[in-house]
């Protein structure tokens, strides 16, 4: 059972690894040359899904460190 949680959280990491280096970051490099950053922004579409399943995976992974050491 633990084999299979330790996979499990290896596939989990992974994923959230990826989603992390797919969101577009918000700043840029606008502020460093003074441009104001105070217009508000929503989340859209695939930029919405990729926050949402961060969390989740999140979550997930954390749930599984835990059951984890739960275990152990």
């Amino acid at each position: 059972m633990q084999t299979y949680l330790l996979v499990a959280q290896i596939i989990i990491s992974v994923a959230l690894i990826a989603v992390l280096l797919l969101q577009v970051r918000g700043g840029g490099l606008g502020g460093i040359f003074g441009q104001a950053d105070s217009v508000y922004r929503t989340r859209r579409g695939i930029e919405k899904t990729l926050f949402n399943l961060t969390i989740i995976l999140t979550v997930l992974f954390v749930g599984i460190a835990l059951l984890i050491l739960i275990l152990a």
